[in-house]
């Protein structure tokens, strides 16, 4: 429970610090925390640099880098190039998240987004790499009316789920549930990271 209390600190002020001086960070903000442990076929790594040396993590974060950067630019064919084709959140397919980020990209400007990473799991299933990764993190933009910055999302310990799809993994997913009822006026932006 202490070692839980101190994670759930660190990564509240990493979204403190993310909301406070996002505005003018250039640099994408995916992380691997230094409590993160990576499981792969059954045997733990541990240890910073071991984590950040592994190919598996080197891909995943070069994955969301890329996404990172598509969307900072507003470039959807980029930022598209992160899901995988048979990308699946409770329904909502690929073309249904083209549609929300075209949505997002009209309203909000200066966009970003934060991960970090907490746990990994590398899984062999069908002959084909899987991660789970758990992240906390958030969405976050300018309101172009307004001209103010919100939080357009952000999630706490959400599973996402990522297939590797020739050299690059590619995000398959998140798990958890639907919300069971969202104001009229909100737009899904839950299932984009």
């Amino acid at each position: 429970m202490r070692r839980y209390g101190k994670l759930k600190a660190r990564i509240g002020l990493g979204l403190v610090l993310s909301v406070v001086l996002g505005a003018g960070v250039a640099s994408a903000k995916v992380q691997v925390l230094p409590e993160t442990k990576l499981l792969v076929e059954g045997k733990k790594v541990t240890g910073q640099s071991g984590l950040l040396r592994h190919p598996v993590v080197k891909g995943l974060l070069a994955a969301f880098e890329r996404a990172e950067s598509g969307l900072q630019k507003e470039e959807i064919d980029t930022l598209m190039q992160f899901y995988a084709p048979a990308y699946d959140y409770h329904g909502l397919k690929q073309a249904d998240v083209r549609r929300v980020w075209g949505e997002v990209f009209e309203h909000y400007k200066a966009l970003e987004s934060l991960h970090l990473f907490s746990d990994i799991k590398v899984l062999n299933l069908d002959g084909k790499l899987r991660v789970e990764v758990t992240c906390t993190g958030g969405l976050y933009g300018t309101d172009e009316q307004r001209g103010k910055r919100v939080t357009l999302d952000s999630w706490f310990h959400e599973i996402h789920y990522l297939v590797k799809d020739g050299e690059s993994w590619r995000f398959l997913g998140n798990a958890g549930e639907v919300p069971a009822g969202a104001p009229f006026s909100s737009a899904p932006h839950h299932p984009l990271f």
